[in-house]
């Protein structure tokens, strides 16, 4: 019995240690699912509508600062947030498997 609970919290033990130290980048399908929710994130920018009375230099630059901001300043921070979301996420998902690995040993007993 303590062998089962023992070996079943190493092994989520080693699971996260290789998540969180070794990175996705190890793991192809993880960084798939990184850049897939960082683009998503990306796609989500908000559409600004002006006023008429709004002079058209004025939404030129405000579009300029938008679309630099998009493309150069934003990606590599959404990607990191989404980086460890999507790590968490997957603890999380061993977390709730190591829980039920051990209720079923506890109810083996």
């Amino acid at each position: 019995m303590k062998k089962k609970l023992k070996d079943a919290l190493h092994r989520f033990k080693v699971e996260t240690f290789r998540m969180t130290h070794h990175g996705p980048d190890n793991h192809q399908e993880l960084a798939r699912e990184i850049m897939d929710h960082t683009g998503q994130a990306l796609q989500n920018a908000y559409h600004f509508h002006f006023d008429k009375n709004t002079p058209p230099h004025r939404v030129e630059i405000f579009q300029m600062i938008k679309s630099v901001a998009l493309e150069t300043l934003l990606p590599p921070v959404v990607e990191k947030l989404m980086r460890r979301i999507t790590v968490l996420e997957h603890q999380n998902a061993n977390m709730v498997k190591l829980l039920d690995e051990l209720m079923e040993a506890l109810s083996e007993e």
